[in-house]
């Protein structure tokens, strides 16, 4: 925290930025722990966001190495957050996300009633025709309905 007095900056805000820095470090065999760990801090609120946000940088980590390596990782976290509403929804809709992109199966049901996190983006990271046109037709904000419909429209103009 450069150029904060550090007494000035609430004890909960320090911790987050700490846990921040060792999920971003740890190595996969000690991950689970340190997940465990950050889930029992005081604050759940801060807790589950810290671990929510390490889940939206490690999930496309994880995407990227392929299909059997995110399951792995997501089946090892399940039962560490299965008592933490936030991340739990954040691993689901990771889930998702990975099994559009995969071409595994997904239905529009789920791309519908996921959440406003997940529709932005879905928009920013998927090229499949049918979730785009689906969130560009029943997305739950103006901004995904318009977000989708504009990427759909360069996508066909670049297949033309």
């Amino acid at each position: 925290m450069v150029g904060t007095d550090e007494e000035a900056v609430p004890e909960e805000h320090r911790r987050y930025w700490k846990y921040q820095q060792d999920l971003a470090a740890v190595d996969d065999r000690a991950e689970p722990a340190l997940v465990a760990t950050v889930l029992r801090d005081p604050d759940k609120v801060m807790a589950e966001a810290a671990i929510s946000g390490h889940f939206d940088k490690r999930a496309p980590q994880l995407m990227q190495l392929g299909s059997a390596h995110f399951d792995q990782w997501a089946t090892t976290m399940s039962p560490l957050i299965a008592d933490h509403e936030l991340p739990t929804r954040r691993l689901q809709e990771w889930t998702l996300l990975k099994s559009i992109i995969l071409g595994h199966n997904w239905t529009p049901e789920e791309v519908v009633a996921a959440s406003d996190w997940f529709q932005r983006r879905a928009v920013d990271l998927l090229i499949d025709a049918d979730a785009l046109g689906l969130l560009a037709d029943q997305g739950r904000t103006r901004r995904v309905r318009s977000a989708a419909d504009r990427k759909l429209r360069r996508r066909e103009a670049r297949l033309d």
